[in-house]
């Protein structure tokens, strides 16, 4: 094989060979342990919900325990920073959110980690559009109706779950695009936000599709645009916003897992497939439209572009915005 080398190219050639062979002993192997997956928020949220339902279904594709661990705290920096002080072998991963890895950096000045060298993605499990929500009472039906309704009614109110959070980004950009005049109303998280917007004390309200498709179904929210590129599978008859008439808007959230930096290249491209096939799953699909997420696995390379995008996206919207947390 090495016949007519020269004996550095042959150390070069052999020393690949061994890495390669450590790659393929470490992917071949994994996992032969329980595997550890941190929520850096506390149950029951969208975030919370994917990673419960993916942890199930790798279990049953690895042969081996997959446990969840809430570690919430700073808007999710608490579990993202022990995650980032883990092992890099694959058994403890992070599963977090927009706001995790795109919006936590340039709304925050100081974190406990790096976040370009703490982590390495590995995949996208879904995309998680928001409702654009308003007070059933309220006359618009429509986005259209709504921004000729704002700017006919001065004081229009939005809620939010909070000063920095996606569905407070979401309104900002809303109003960028709009060029409407509204005032932010911050909340506690999203209950007590959709809680007054149902009681009429706030007009509106960007909500996960998970918190809000039973209080819209039942009348006691209204829905007028889902704020995804693309329709929302839980409710395809409602158009998107950039369908009626903000062409572009773009305001969704997603779940993803990510590991420490330092995983080896191969372990994180198993894990990604694994995803991938579970993701891919008929019932999998099934359970995460229901949930009011859109399935959407993404490679490691794929993943990091997104979040590396939106990253950019939401500095801009910060920066104009002059977004600041409580």
């Amino acid at each position: 094989m090495f016949k007519g080398m020269k004996a550095s190219n042959v150390i070069a050639a052999l020393f690949l060979l061994l890495i390669a062979s450590l790659g393929n002993a470490q992917t071949g192997s994994f996992p032969d342990r329980s595997v550890t997956i941190v929520v850096p928020f506390p149950p029951g949220g969208g975030t919370d919900a994917g990673a419960r339902l993916i942890a199930q279904k790798l279990s049953t594709l690895w042969g081996q325990s997959v446990i969840i661990e809430n570690k919430a705290g700073a808007a999710g920096m608490l579990g993202s920073d022990y995650v980032s002080r883990s092992k890099p072998d694959g058994y403890t991963l992070l599963i977090g959110n927009i706001g995790t890895f795109s919006i936590n950096p340039s709304l925050y000045k100081k974190m406990p980690y790096d976040p370009d060298k703490a982590f390495v993605p590995i995949s996208m499990i879904a995309e998680l559009p928001y409702f654009l929500l308003v007070t059933p009472s309220m006359k618009p039906n429509n986005v259209k109706e709504l921004i000729a309704f704002v700017k006919a009614n001065p004081g229009v109110t939005f809620a939010s779950s909070g000063s920095g959070s996606g569905p407070h980004l979401a309104g900002e950009m809303f109003k960028k695009a709009t060029g409407l005049d509204m005032m932010h109303v911050p909340y506690k998280g999203g209950g007590p936000a959709a809680a007054d917007v149902m009681a009429g004390h706030v007009n509106m309200y960007f909500s996960t599709v998970l918190e809000s498709i039973g209080s819209v179904k039942t009348g006691k929210l209204k829905a007028l645009g889902a704020s995804s590129l693309v329709r929302s599978p839980a409710m395809p008859d409602l158009p998107t916003i950039a369908e009626s008439g903000i062409p572009g808007f773009d305001a969704a959230s997603w779940i993803g897992i990510a590991a420490p930096a330092g995983t080896p290249p191969a372990l994180v491209d198993k894990i990604a497939a694994d995803i991938k096939t579970v993701v891919s799953e008929q019932d999998t699909r099934q359970t995460l439209i229901q949930q009011g997420a859109t399935p959407m696995p993404l490679t490691p390379t794929a993943f990091k572009a997104r979040i590396e995008s939106d990253r950019q996206r939401y500095a801009k919207v910060i920066k104009d915005g002059n977004v600041q947390v409580d």
